[in-house]
């Protein structure tokens, strides 16, 4: 596949960030939302049984456990099939899951973590739909911080020791008021 995109390296030192602009059409946005799976996503932090506002889907092949919870995969559906196609000419990797987002607006965000569990691979590629948002990167040891606006039809690709050396999150913000849709393609180790 060839793109017509507009490609940024996003971090100094200790990981790599690719960011690709104007890479998926914006006719997936309501595909997605209306054709996935959504629940609200359930975790438990510091012992506490949280269920959260945003809506999370897990398809493809295998458990995924975070936050101590487990995700059971879905079958892949046919435009995840196609997105999970784009990713993979663009990070150079194959992938076999995908962990899907839904925020509803701004009051909806994900606080500083790491996508450092041992099944994970070392290449995650992120798809951006609907609002723009910020996006936050910070060194776990210099506390660095970059940060960068994620775009409607965007893909960051975050490889190497990205994960080891970097925390990332996204903010709430009372400005975006749309939703956003957010594909993290992944390779779980079996």
């Amino acid at each position: 596949m060839t793109f017509q995109t507009i490609t940024t390296t996003v971090l100094s030192k200790d990981g790599v960030v690719e960011y690709h602009t104007n890479v998926i059409p914006s006719g997936y946005f309501n595909s997605v939302l209306q054709n996935v799976a959504w629940k609200n996503d359930e975790v438990v932090i510091f012992g506490k049984h949280i269920t959260t506002k945003r809506q999370v889907a897990w398809y493809g092949e295998g458990d995924y456990t975070y936050s101590n919870t487990t995700k059971k995969p879905l079958a892949w559906t046919l435009e995840l099939l196609e997105l999970k196609e784009i990713v993979e000419s663009l990070a150079g990797t194959k992938f076999n899951s995908c962990l899907l987002n839904l925020y509803h607006d701004g009051n909806e965000g994900i606080a500083w973590h790491s996508d450092d569990e041992k099944e994970l691979g070392d290449v995650i590629a992120s798809i951006s739909l609907g609002a723009a948002r910020r996006f936050l990167f910070k060194h776990k040891q210099t506390k660095e911080a970059v940060e960068l606006m994620l775009e409607s039809g965007s893909v960051l690709v975050m490889k190497g020791d990205t994960q080891k050396n970097w925390l990332h999150s996204l903010p709430k913000s009372t400005r975006v008021t749309e939703p956003r849709i957010n594909l993290t393609f992944r390779r779980i180790k079996k």
